[in-house]
């Protein structure tokens, strides 16, 4: 493409990756460029666009002129590789108006996450979701990490500067994090005023109903215990659309193959956030708390997994939804590839009779997959918090632990 448009969760490393590729750079996040740039914007904003290419225009959604300026300059010029654009927030709605056009062909959009365990050190990367798909899979050690080790990990997320301090500081950096949403951020979002308490609240109910399906009646009841009766669901719904524009929660759309019927299969998405250290920081926690309540641990878990994996599939091309029907039957990740192929993962935190569960499950849904869809899952693999080594069953199915596990 001309131009790509790196975007995500703010403190993730978007600038930072970009700069390493740019040969010239606008930062509108500096004061005294900003305050240039908008005005230079209102009068020529092409001119804004001259330097050596790629050029990076960083936080670019406060000039949404940039957007169609960029779309006729790689018109014009043709080629790939002219411009990136960073953002850690959507354009607000009253300025969309000033985009004309989508940007199709010309500006490809690439989501940013905060780091995976193999991008941060804290995996071996003896096992690969590609390989898997390939059919190319051997028994390979992982990381060993230790149980209270990996409750650090999803406590301190996968923030580039965390990883790079390490220690207790490096668990403040999510405390900081949830502070600035409450504080501001969702209000400088959209301009919208949002009271931190609420957006505290609000923070708190997510983090307490994270990786499941729960309905915004839900979390209201979770919110109103302290706080005005006539809070709404249109505007928790609100709220909830804010966080998603910043990308601090990222949810899990269901995997609805037709497998029966249509109202048998639950269309509600689970519920994430981007990093599992947000949710750890929205209820006050910290490791030792997760050690003390392993059911909540499984949780949270099931955040930094999914994050992970969703680096992994993209990486080939490739997403991650969440299955589950009315019978109870669920399966924690579904993993799709443009060619339909697709691998089912049972998320666990090890241990013989979690691994057993998943197990099961894995065999239920694999079965009724088959029978429906024609198609056998190109993997099944349960996924676990710690174990030494990835190994492959005589059943077939693949026991991992996410330290073993790469793209």
């Amino acid at each position: 493409m001309g131009a790509v448009l790196v975007e995500g969760a703010k403190w993730c490393g978007k600038t930072t990756t970009c700069k390493r590729f740019a040969k010239s750079v606008l930062d509108l996040s500096d004061p005294d460029v900003r305050d240039h740039a908008l005005e230079l914007a209102e009068m020529d904003v092409k001119s804004l666009l001259e330097g050596a290419t790629p050029r990076l225009i960083d936080e670019w959604q406060d000039v949404p002129k940039f957007w169609d300026a960029i779309r006729n300059r790689v018109d014009r010029l043709g080629g790939c590789g002219l411009f990136l654009l960073t953002g850690s927030a959507v354009v607000r709605e009253e300025k969309r108006k000033q985009i004309r056009h989508t940007g199709t062909g010309r500006i490809s959009r690439l989501k940013m996450r905060p780091m995976t365990l193999w991008e941060s050190g804290e995996s071996t990367g003896e096992t690969s979701l590609a390989g898997l798909f390939a059919g190319d899979f051997s028994a390979g050690a992982g990381k060993d990490q230790s149980l209270a080790e990996i409750a650090w990990l999803v406590c301190r997320g996968g923030w580039p500067k965390a990883v790079e301090r390490g220690g207790d500081v490096a668990l403040d950096y999510a405390k900081e994090y949830v502070d600035a949403v409450a504080e501001s951020d969702l209000t400088r979002m959209d301009g919208v005023p949002r009271s931190p308490a609420r957006v505290r609240r609000l923070l708190r109910s997510l983090a307490r109903l994270q990786a499941s399906q729960s309905s915004l009646a839900t979390i209201r009841k979770d919110i109103v215990a302290n706080d005005d009766g006539s809070l709404s669901e249109l505007t928790i719904a609100d709220y909830v659309n804010a966080l998603e524009k910043i990308f601090a929660v990222e949810n899990a759309h269901a995997w609805c193959p037709n497998l029966r019927a249509k109202s048998s299969v639950r269309t509600s998405d689970t519920r994430y956030f981007v990093d599992p250290s947000l949710a750890a920081a929205a209820l006050g926690i910290g490791p030792g708390n997760l050690m003390d309540d392993l059911p909540t641990f499984g949780l949270f878990f099931e955040t930094m997994a999914v994050r992970d994996l969703r680096v992994y599939a993209e990486a080939s091309g490739g997403f991650v939804e969440h299955y589950r029907d009315k019978t109870g039957l669920e399966c924690d990740a579904v993993v799709h590839l443009r060619n339909g192929d697709y691998g089912l993962i049972e998320i666990k935190l090890g241990g013989e009779t979690l691994i057993g569960e998943g197990v099961e499950t894995l065999g239920r849904l694999a079965t009724l997959a088959q029978s429906k869809l024609k198609r056998q899952p190109s993997f099944r693999m349960v996924l676990t918090a710690v174990g030494p080594f990835a190994y492959r069953r005589k059943d077939g199915i693949v026991v991992a632990p996410i330290g073993s596990l790469r793209p």
